[in-house]
């Protein structure tokens, strides 16, 4: 077979042994559904691909695949997937977390990711709760949403992470519906070939905390508009997005970051020469 050409592989060829143990309900299923899908339409062997996490219901994606797996520790996934793919540019490195760790704690990596460009896809399933850690708002928790800890809401504006991914340089912005999972598989494998950082934000209801978030299949849609390579298009959309529009936003063209590579190998007892004192 021609190394060009994608294996053929199934979702199950990706799965691992593990049992998930989310919620009934959880959206998080179908994103795994979806994940293992996309692995599939890639071709790509298992032992090639990466999936990288944080902490919190979603950042289980790891053991339930059947690739080289990463369980990093609060917030810092996008920064050990960046090294990862940095050291290692023929895997193909995926982060999956949620709007808690990514967004929280996490927040200042993810900025600097999107303007690293560095080319990883980032998967955040975003539920606007903490869900491992028993329904404390998150950063996109609507400012008016009662729970035990905030009664009667934070107050606060939420976190819009389309628009910051943006505004930071990501080089693609998608947002996908885990009730669709063909969908949402179409969209994470067009987010791993696109180069440089992609994000896909992915509106998966924890229906425990947020019961209401059934009502979200009724209110997804389609984005009316193409995807566009115009950052400024781009935001000028994003702003005005009722947190609903499905489908690539924006597709860019900045090239990939790729470091210097060193002109020739260097001795470890050479390199000791220029600390010596």
């Amino acid at each position: 077979m021609n190394a060009a050409q994608p294996l053929k592989c199934r979702p199950s060829d990706y799965k691992s042994e593990v049992k998930p143990i989310w919620c009934p309900g959880c959206g998080d299923y179908h994103v795994l559904m979806a994940l293992t899908r996309a692995m599939a339409a890639l071709g790509l062997p298992p032992e090639r691909i990466a999936v990288v996490s944080g902490i919190g219901c979603s950042s289980r994606i790891p053991a339930y695949t059947n690739c080289y797996g990463f369980h990093g520790v609060h917030g810092r996934a996008l920064a050990v997937a960046s090294g990862l793919k940095i050291a290692r540019p023929d895997m193909t490195v995926i982060v999956a977390t949620g709007d808690g760790d990514g967004y929280s704690i996490g927040g200042n990596h993810f900025l600097h990711a999107c303007r690293r460009n560095v080319d990883l896809t980032y998967i955040v399933m975003d539920n606007h709760i903490y869900g491992m850690t028993k329904g404390q708002p998150s950063p996109t928790t609507e400012p008016d949403f009662d729970t035990a800890l905030t009664p009667g809401g934070t107050g606060l504006r939420p976190f819009n992470p389309l628009v910051v991914a943006l505004a930071s340089g990501a080089n693609f912005v998608a947002r996908a519906y885990s009730g669709n999972p063909n969908e949402t598989a179409a969209l994470i494998v067009d987010a791993v070939e696109h180069p440089g950082f992609s994000f896909v934000e992915v509106l998966s209801a924890c229906v425990t905390y947020r019961p209401d978030q059934r009502a979200w299949k009724e209110r997804v849609h389609p984005a009316p508009v193409a995807p566009t390579d115009d950052p400024a298009r781009a935001a000028r959309r994003l702003m005005t997005d009722d947190g609903f529009n499905l489908g690539v936003l924006f597709r860019g063209n900045r090239p990939a970051y790729a470091p210097a590579k060193a002109s020739e190998l260097v001795a470890p007892e050479k390199l000791e020469e220029e600390f010596e004192v």
